[in-house]
């Protein structure tokens, strides 16, 4: 036991200053991520300048339009949706990877038991010789220092990789938000314009009626009574084909929640208006766009991640040092282990240091380089697509607002058009064709109209998923199991600031 003490302590002085200096000499190489700045417009196209832009309205923003049914398709489909499941299923693996990465910056140890019975017998004398057993324990212990960082910037690189999947979750959530809005705008517009169509076909029908009994009464000929059918035919031919739109779209959005394609024919069979939104929409100003779009920020997060594994490429062309250490005894007799047994030690630092690879080591900073500057030109093209998106959707929109207007006023007129053609039929002073040309002036317009209606709630739509609306606390409602904001990782190093 002397002799093992005085080893420990010879182990002892000669470690203590080797770590010293490795400590003291340890660096973390690599380039420092920094969130770009990058220049957006002062204001968007449509701003007036001088004012004070109000900031977008961005929080559960599809409950301006004012439908407690798509209120709760929403929250079905954000619990339900398989591709929000899938996001969910990522954060996990980026949370676990994370764990596992700053595992790297401990001491890992091991402990073992072994034991061996055998037994040695004469050949020549025949007698049955003599057995003998073994066991032995030990206990093993190593640790990597982390000289210069390769292991601090795994850990950084995988905190950025858990950011950028929440990044992802929340983006998901925006598209599905957006489609599942944009689905039941469609499917009430098909259900007003099936109505339209009805309507029509009645009112068409009735037209037939008259131009029969006109026909009687000798004052109309036959071909006339034809005219009249074949454009009841013509209309009443539509409601199929919008019946199979309408069908589609609720088919999407049984899917988009979760359920089978089936699932919500019985519950949206009973029609509603197409969805309202409160207008204007206050857009904020395009520099908002860096923080409020969740695929920027997931872009920005990627950009971070492949930037911290350019220092650990980096590290790999450096020494590595680690200190390793095992205690082991031995006895004939499980009892004796730890008082008549053998005790064994060793423990020392061990040094490693590249000589020759052909270059390998620094192909792969190289690598690395290039994965990190091709990140931030996905960056730099995200913040560009949404600055595009916002404006498109915000022109769209107005558009689309002034066109109404003018719809509005048309099929008021072919409205009272339609009317008093027919009244004017109705006493011989016009002619079927004319009858005819009114009707279908009319059903054009007033499902024109429509259409436009629904546009105006997808433009919306389009502009607030452009904005970057969505679900208010994304990861906190629609957090994996496992997942916990109070244990959120912490910066690895002052280089991960």
């Amino acid at each position: 036991m002397q002799g093992f003490e005085r080893g420990s302590i010879a182990a002892g002085r000669l470690i203590v200053p080797i770590s010293t200096v490795v400590l003291l000499a340890g660096c973390i190489v690599g380039p420092d991520y920094r969130t770009p700045i990058l220049p957006t417009p002062a204001h968007w196209s449509g701003q007036n300048p001088t004012k004070t832009a109000l900031p977008a309205q961005l929080s559960k923003w599809w409950q301006r339009l004012r439908d407690p049914e798509l209120n709760a398709l929403v929250e079905e489909a954000v619990a339900g949706n398989l591709e929000v499941a899938s996001a969910r299923a990522k954060i996990r693996e980026a949370h676990a990877s994370y764990r596992q990465s700053a595992a790297t910056l401990f001491p890992s140890a091991d402990g073992s038991l072994s034991a061996n019975r055998g037994t040695t017998a004469a050949i020549t004398s025949g007698s049955g010789g003599d057995s003998s057993g073994a066991f032995r324990s030990g206990f093993d212990a190593t640790w990597e220092l982390d000289l210069f960082g390769a292991n601090h910037r795994s850990v950084e690189a995988a905190r950025y990789g858990l950011d950028a999947a929440e990044e992802e979750l929340r983006s998901r959530l925006l598209t599905l938000i957006g489609d599942v809005a944009s689905n039941y705008a469609q499917a009430r517009g098909y259900q007003a314009r099936i109505q339209l169509a009805r309507r029509s076909v009645a009112s068409q029908k009735q037209t037939v009626a008259i131009t029969r009994t006109r026909a009687k009464a000798g004052l109309v000929t036959a071909a006339d009574v034809a005219k009249a059918k074949a454009q009841a035919s013509s209309t009443e031919a539509e409601v199929p084909t919008l019946e199979a739109s309408y069908a589609e779209t609720v088919h999407r959005l049984a899917v988009l929640t979760g359920r089978s394609p089936d699932a919500l024919n019985d519950r949206l069979k009973r029609g509603a208006p197409i969805p309202a939104p409160r207008l204007p929409v206050p857009t904020g100003i395009p520099a908002d766009i860096l923080l409020a779009r969740p695929d920027v920020r997931m872009a920005e997060r990627q950009y971070a991640q492949y930037t911290a594994r350019i220092g650990r490429a980096e590290a790999a062309r450096y020494p590595s040092v680690s200190l390793t250490g095992n205690i082991d005894t031995s006895a004939l007799e499980l009892g004796d282990l730890g008082k008549n047994s053998t005790i064994g030690f060793s423990f020392g630092p061990k040094l490693s240091v590249p000589l020759f690879n052909a270059g390998k080591l620094q192909a792969a900073v190289d690598v690395a380089k290039a994965e990190r500057d091709q990140h931030f030109i996905a960056y730099k093209a995200s913040v560009l697509t949404a600055l595009q998106d916002v404006e498109n959707a915000s022109v769209s929109l107005t558009q689309e607002r002034i066109r109404n207007g003018k719809l509005s006023s048309s099929a008021k007129s072919a409205r009272d058009a339609a009317r008093l053609v027919r009244i004017l039929y109705q006493s011989g002073a016009a002619s079927l064709l004319e009858v005819l040309d009114a009707q279908r002036s009319l059903d054009t317009a007033e499902d024109t109209l429509l259409q436009s209606r629904v546009s105006i709630a997808t433009d919306y739509i389009a502009l607030n998923k452009a904005l970057g609306g969505g679900w208010d606390g994304a990861i906190d409602s629609a957090k994996p199991e496992g997942v916990d904001a109070k244990t959120r990782p912490q910066p690895a190093s002052k280089a991960t600031q």
